[in-house]
């Protein structure tokens, strides 16, 4: 175990491997390893970065626009955020026609929108 290796950090694989002899077998599979390394690092680099945008986003109150992958209560959340007038006439509306009739209506929608979900 006491077999020296050249230092591979901040190298390539061409320079790491620059002293030594390599069949072109061995080298092919050394520059594929560089190159799923190199999509690795991107790929970390792009959700690092994701990350961030997402952070930022939720300092500044949520995002302008809805991520339609979002959980649903989340996307009602920020339809009430973005449209208050809306909510302000759905919660005047609901308390014109009582709440047995909004529960009623809840026991009728909300089955079809369970199996619109699916």
């Amino acid at each position: 175990m006491s077999a020296s290796h050249a230092p591979t950090t901040g190298k390539s694989v061409g320079q790491a491997v620059a002293g030594l002899t390599a069949t072109p077998e061995q080298r092919q599979i050394l520059e594929r390893i560089e190159m799923q390394r190199e999509r690795l690092r991107s790929r970390r680099l792009a959700q690092t970065q994701a990350a961030d945008v997402r952070a930022r986003q939720a300092r500044e109150g949520g995002p302008s626009i809805m991520d339609p992958d979002a959980p649903l209560l989340n996307r009602v959340l920020w339809f009430a955020r973005q449209h208050p007038v809306v909510l302000v006439a759905a919660a005047g509306a609901a308390a014109a026609v009582g709440p047995s009739r909004i529960i009623r209506w809840a026991g009728i929608v909300m089955p079809l929108v369970m199996k619109m979900k699916r």
